[in-house]
């Protein structure tokens, strides 16, 4: 009933920027993004997947100290649209990047991990060479 697609990998060299998208396509009047909790999560090779951006369904933001001050996570209801504007990419950052939905939610919090995301897009891949 709800898709979501991301948009945006690349390969870039260090320093550089990027911005992700991932475009909720809905085919149910039982899901609205106003009242939804969106994530971004990434996978590097050999790691864990984990959190770096969660933007709540009152538009509060959450990150980790990892990518605070460098990546930004926004939201476009009108558009069924997440973003994250990544600047200043060193090599730790190169991974798989999802998108995930929590539906209905009102506040997320990035320390609650990926319980409650049950929708997922298939990833977007970011390479950052030095």
């Amino acid at each position: 009933q709800v898709r979501l697609v991301e948009f945006g990998g690349d390969s870039v060299q260090t320093g550089g920027s990027l911005t992700l998208s991932c475009l909720a396509s809905v085919r149910t009047a039982a899901f609205t993004m106003e009242r939804t909790c969106l994530a971004w999560f990434r996978r590097a090779p050999g790691k864990e997947r984990e959190g770096v951006a969660t933007i709540s369904a009152d538009g509060s933001t959450d990150y980790p100290d990892s990518v605070r001050g460098r990546f930004t996570i926004s939201r476009d209801n009108a558009k069924n649209t997440l973003y994250l504007e990544m600047n200043s990419l060193t090599p730790e950052d190169t991974a798989l990047y999802y998108c995930a939905a929590d539906y209905p939610c009102r506040r997320r919090y990035l320390g609650e991990g990926e319980a409650g995301y049950t929708i997922w897009g298939q990833g977007t891949q970011v390479t950052v060479s030095a």
